[in-house]
């Protein structure tokens, strides 16, 4: 049963599923759709043509789909659409696509984001992923499956960061970091890989050590890089994890790549 407050402010033409909550001074807006489940807190403000997943939890004072922070943003109708089973802290800020990319922000399944944490415009963010406090996603940047970005630390624009990777908190991330990378610092540097996190995904002992040294071979072996991906690719064509952060360095757009020091 849909419980709102009396003092939630809810238009008429937004679409609320089955069981929603609604706490005190909400304000809900005519382009939002709220999942079966859905809680706000309280003092939560959604507007614009957003998308919540059901069963996701909004706390008090979160801003959720209001204009991107972008100078060149005109008005265009971008959409925000956030997946199921989110649980976004206080004072959380998610803004919508521009029309300089695919008009969309799109937040997976099972996310974390802690308080004061910040989404820009036309991120794509994947399932299991966690940001800690203050931490914060410049627009356009993209971030995969089971990433963990500690607290202050702050994502320059068009970064890719790879799967079941670790940001270490009050780092810099001007390049993409590869999947299961572990990186920190002012101008985050590759400090290994995500160890920890592998082993809490349930990846065995040997497929960890076979990461680690095709990792070293990336970044430290004869030839050019592109050369030296090349032949790890051939030689562990059959090994899915590997090909994974092969074709991550493969498929690179416009950043570098955070490197060792």
């Amino acid at each position: 049963m849909t419980n709102i407050h009396a003092s939630a402010i809810i238009s008429e033409n937004a679409k609320i599923g089955k069981d929603v909550k609604i706490g005190a001074y909400c304000v809900v807006g005519d382009k939002v759709e709220l999942g079966d489940g859905v809680e706000l807190k309280s003092h939560v403000v959604i507007e614009g043509d957003t998308v919540i997943g059901s069963e996701t939890v909004i706390y008090p004072f979160a801003s959720i789909g209001h204009a991107p922070q972008d100078l060149k943003y005109d008005g265009e109708e971008s959409k925000l659409i956030i997946g199921e089973r989110n649980t976004i802290r206080e004072h959380v800020t998610i803004n919508p696509g521009t029309a300089d990319d695919s008009m969309r922000t799109i937040i997976g399944d099972d996310c974390l984001f802690m308080m004061s944490s910040h989404v820009a415009h036309d991120c794509v963010v994947g399932n299991k992923v966690i940001l800690a406090n203050n931490a914060t996603l410049a627009g356009h940047v993209h971030v995969g499956d089971n990433v963990i970005i500690g607290g202050l630390s702050a994502v320059h624009q068009f970064v890719r960061i790879g799967d079941n990777a670790f940001i270490g908190g009050m780092s810099g991330v001007e390049n993409d970091v590869i999947p299961y990378g572990l990186v920190k610092g002012e101008r985050a540097y590759l400090a290994g890989l995500n160890y920890v996190g592998m082993e809490r995904k349930g990846f065995e002992k040997a497929q960890i050590q076979t990461l680690l040294k095709v990792s070293k071979r990336i970044f430290d072996g004869d030839g050019n890089m592109a050369e030296r991906i090349d032949l790890i690719a051939k030689d562990h064509a059959n090994d899915d994890y590997v090909m994974k952060m092969v074709k991550f360095m493969q498929n690179r757009e416009s950043r570098a790549m955070c490197r060792p020091k």
